[in-house]
C-alpha cells in the first residue's frame, strides 16, 4: 500500500510538470499584435517559431474588434507580442480576459511590450480619452525609427531564449546575424535620407514622430484636429491657411488611413500626398522589415522633390 501510495503521489508531480512544460521540438507560438513585431520575431526565431499576426497594414491598430479567432489563437500562444504604451487598449485586455492563457498575461514572461525597452516621445499626454487617441505614456508608433526596432530585437531575443532555453544559442545565433545586416541597413538608409533633413511635413495622423526624429523632418501640421478623430473641413480649411504662411514639402498617411482629406490638401496647397507603408505589408514593395524602409524612403524622397 505504501509502495502504491508512493507512486500515486510522484504521478501527481510529473503530470502537471508534463502538462506546463512545452517540449522541447516544439515551435514557439507567437501572437504577434502587430505586423512588425510578427516580422520581427519571424527574423529571430525563423523555423523555430511559428507566428499568428493579429493586424494587417490596412487596419488601425487603435481599433481592433476583439474576434473568437484571435482569442482561440492567444489562448494557445506561448508568446505575445505588442506595441504596448496603451496603443491596443481598445482590444487586447479582453482577449487576455477571454483566452484565459496564464502564460502570457502581463508580467509573465510570455508578455512582451516593445515600447518598454526603446525611449518614448510625447511622454505625458492627457489621459482625458475626449482628447482622441492620446497615450500617457509617450506615442506608441516606434516602428517608424528603424533604431527602435534594433532596440526592440536585442529585447526579444533575449525573450525567445528564455522561454525556449534548448534553443537559447540557435536565438542568439540569429539575432547577432540580422542585428548585423540591420546596422548596416540603417547606415545606407540614413544616407540616402540626407536630403530630407529640414523638409517640413504635414501629417494625417501623428504617427510620424519617430520617423521625423530619426530622419531630421519638421512636423507643423496634422490633418486630424484631435489625434483618431477624422479630419473635418473646418480644420483642413485652417491647415490650409496655415501652410500660406509656413509652406511644407509634403502630407504623409499611413496605408490604412482615408486618402481623400490627403488628397484635397494636396490639391488646394500644390504639394505631393505621400502614401508610406507604415509597417510591414503597406506597400508592395514592404514584404518585410528591411522593405519596409527601403520604399519609406524612396517614397519620401520622391515627395520631397
Amino acid at each position: 500500500m505504501n509502495i502504491f501510495k508512493k507512486s500515486m503521489a510522484a504521478l501527481l508531480i510529473v503530470v502537471p510538470l508534463a502538462l506546463i512544460m512545452r517540449p522541447a521540438s516544439a515551435e514557439v507560438r507567437v501572437f504577434a499584435c502587430e505586423p512588425e513585431w510578427g516580422a520581427l520575431a519571424k527574423q529571430l526565431g525563423g523555423n523555430l517559431v511559428s507566428v499568428y499576426t493579429a493586424t494587417n497594414a490596412f487596419q488601425d491598430p487603435h481599433h481592433i474588434q476583439a474576434r473568437p479567432s484571435l482569442i482561440a489563437r492567444l489562448r494557445r500562444a506561448d508568446l505575445l507580442v505588442c506595441t504596448g504604451s496603451q496603443l491596443e487598449i481598445g482590444w487586447l485586455p479582453v482577449l487576455l480576459r477571454q483566452a484565459g492563457n496564464d502564460h502570457v498575461q502581463p508580467g509573465q514572461p510570455g508578455n512582451f511590450a516593445a515600447t518598454h525597452y526603446v525611449s518614448m516621445l510625447e511622454k505625458g499626454a492627457s489621459i482625458d480619452r475626449s482628447q482622441g487617441d492620446v497615450h500617457p505614456g509617450g506615442n506608441p508608433h516606434i516602428q517608424t525609427d528603424p533604431r527602435n526596432i534594433a532596440k526592440v530585437a536585442t529585447a526579444l531575443a533575449d525573450r525567445l531564449e528564455q522561454i525556449d532555453l534548448p534553443h537559447a544559442a540557435d536565438y542568439a545565433k540569429r539575432y547577432q546575424a540580422f542585428n548585423k545586416k540591420w546596422q548596416t541597413a540603417i547606415q545606407r538608409w540614413e544616407k540616402e535620407a540626407a536630403p530630407l533633413r529640414g523638409v517640413k511635413i504635414v501629417v494625417h495622423h501623428k504617427a510620424w514622430i519617430y520617423l521625423a526624429h530619426w530622419l531630421g523632418m519638421q512636423e507643423v501640421a496634422s490633418l486630424e484636429a484631435k489625434p483618431g478623430v477624422p479630419p473635418s473641413a473646418g480644420h483642413l480649411a485652417e491647415v490650409l491657411k496655415q501652410l500660406r504662411s509656413q509652406p511644407a514639402k509634403m502630407v504623409i498617411r499611413a496605408a490604412y488611413q482615408e486618402a481623400r482629406p490627403d488628397q484635397w490638401l494636396s490639391e488646394h496647397a500644390r504639394i505631393p500626398a505621400v502614401e508610406l507603408p507604415f509597417t510591414v505589408g503597406g506597400t508592395d514593395r514592404a514584404k518585410d522589415l528591411f522593405g519596409l524602409f527601403d520604399d519609406t524612403i524612396t517614397r519620401l524622397l520622391k515627395g520631397a522633390q
